[in-house]
C-alpha cells in the first residue's frame, strides 16, 4: 500500500489539534507511529494508521460524538482508498460494515483517573510510604535489557492477550523514538529494578499509563503503588486533568487500577478483519512471529 504524498497525512497543525482533542491513548500519533511503524492519517474526524497491507482505524471521533452510520461511511472510504488485506478497528462499538468480516474480537473498558477528584486513601498512603523506605523512584527515557527481562518474567506467569505481548515487545523502539515517553523505575538499595511504568505525556489534557511490570524474583511490597503515586504527582504538577489508565485487560490489573481510583469511562471494542488472499493466521500472530 503506497501512502506517499497521501492527502490524509497529518501536518503539524493537525497533529496539535489531535493532541488537544484526544480521549484515548491510541489517538496519540507519535506513540502509535513508534509502536506500529505505521503512518498516521486523518480521515474525517478520526485517525487511522496505515502500513504495507494493513490499516488500524481509531473509531473514536476527535471533535464529534460517535455515530455508527458515520463510522461505517469512513470505513467504506478507507477500504476503497487503501485496499488493505488486514483492517484493525478500535472504537466504542463494532460498526455493521465489519460485523460479518470480523474474525478476531475483544471487548474491554478504558479506565480513567480524575486527578482533580482523586484522594489517595490513607491505607494506600501508608503502603506508598512503606515502599519509599526501601525503594527509589527514577525517571528515564531508556528501556533496557533489565526492563525486557521483567517483561519476560511477567509474560511467563500471566496469560496476556497477544496485543499486550506485542505492546511490551515494542517498547524499546517506542521509548527511543518518543521524547514524550517516560519510564518510571523503582529500584532497591542495591540498584536492582523492582518495578517499572511507561507513561506517555503527549496528549494535552491527560497522561496515558501505557504499561507496567513488577518483579516476583526481586519482589518489594507496594513497588507498583509507589510508582503510581509518583505518576499522579507528576501529572498534577504538569497541569494534567486526568490519567488514562488504559484497559482492564484482566481482573488483577483491573483491581489494581480501581483501587487507585480508576473508573470505567469508555467502552472499547476491537476487531480484526481480513480481506486478502487466504491466510491461516491473524495479523496479531504474524506480528508476534516477527513477520511483516
Amino acid at each position: 500500500m503506497d501512502t506517499a504524498a497521501n492527502p490524509f497525512q497529518l501536518n503539524s497543525a493537525e497533529e496539535r489539534f489531535v493532541l488537544a482533542h484526544a480521549i484515548v491513548p491510541e489517538q496519540i500519533p507519535s506513540m502509535m507511529t513508534a509502536i506500529s511503524h505505521a503512518e498516521p492519517l486523518c480521515i474525517g474526524d478520526c485517525l487511522c494508521f496505515a502500513k504495507d497491507d494493513w490499516v488500524i482505524f481509531i473509531g473514536y471521533p476527535l471533535s464529534t460524538q460517535f455515530v455508527a452510520s458515520d463510522c461505517d461511511t469512513l470505513i467504506v472510504r478507507i477500504l476503497a482508498q487503501f485496499h488493505p488485506d488486514y483492517f484493525w478497528f478500535i472504537g466504542p462499538e463494532i460498526p455493521s460494515s465489519l460485523a460479518e468480516s470480523c474474525r478476531v474480537r475483544q471487548s474491554d473498558q478504558y479506565l480513567r483517573l480524575d486527578i482533580s477528584q482523586s484522594i489517595i486513601p490513607s491505607a494506600l498512603q501508608r503502603e506508598v510510604g512503606q515502599a519509599a523506605r526501601t525503594l527509589t523512584v527514577e525517571r528515564t527515557r531508556a528501556f533496557t535489557r533489565e526492563h525486557e527481562q521483567l517483561a519476560k518474567e511477567l509474560e511467563s506467569r500471566e496469560d496476556l492477550p497477544l496485543m499486550i505481548k506485542e505492546l511490551y515487545r515494542s517498547m524499546p523502539d517506542y521509548i527511543a523514538q518518543c521524547k514524550t515517553a517516560q519510564v518510571l523505575n523503582a529500584r532497591d538499595r542495591h540498584g536492582a529494578l523492582a518495578a517499572f511504568f511507561v507513561v506517555e505525556t503527549a496528549a494535552e489534557h491527560f497522561d496515558a499509563y501505557v504499561l507496567g511490570c513488577h518483579s516476583k524474583k526481586n519482589y518489594i511490597p507496594h513497588a507498583s503503588d509507589l510508582l503510581f503515586a509518583d505518576m499522579i504527582d507528576s501529572a498534577r504538577d504538569r497541569g494534567k486533568q486526568s490519567i488514562n489508565l488504559g484497559l482492564g485487560v484482566n481482573e488483577g490489573i483491573r483491581r489494581f487500577k480501581a483501587k487507585w481510583g480508576g473508573r470505567p469511562y469508555l467502552h472499547y471494542e476491537f476487531c480484526e478483519c481480513y480481506y486478502g488472499p487466504p491466510a491461516p493466521i491473524s495479523l496479531l500472530g504474524a506480528l508476534l512471529d516477527g513477520k511483516p
